[in-house]
């Protein structure tokens, strides 16, 4: 059974820093593609930060130089550190599975985690 459990959201004021994590379970975690999205109310869900098929690293603008996503293989985790939040950072946070091949493609979400920036 494939399972992406986020955690690690909460509030946290304008400045601080929260770190996300996303348990992987079900699947092989180190041939996916791992991504953060995030959902802010009214608005659509959008990629925040996530890894290439060639392994490496992209961001939305708004959190380059904010935001890392380390995965450990080993423990089948993938995190989004956030640094300095902001207000507008304030979203449901998604972690995302993918892997395509030449005949297939798997696509698993997360149920979400909530982040909050407020003082």
């Amino acid at each position: 059974q494939v399972q992406l459990v986020e955690s690690g959201g909460g509030l946290v004021q304008p400045g601080g820093s929260l770190r996300l994590s996303c348990a992987a379970s079900g699947f092989t975690f180190s041939s996916y593609v791992m991504s953060w999205y995030r959902q802010a109310p009214g608005k659509e869900r959008e990629l925040v930060a996530g890894f290439t098929s060639y392994g490496g690293t992209n961001y939305v603008d708004s959190v380059k130089g904010r935001f890392t996503i380390p995965r450990d293989n080993a423990k089948n985790t993938v995190y989004l550190q956030m640094n300095s939040l902001k207000p507008e950072d304030t979203a449901v946070y998604y972690c995302r599975a993918q892997l395509k091949r030449a005949i297939s493609e798997y696509d698993y979400w997360g149920q979400g985690t909530q982040v909050t920036v407020s003082l």
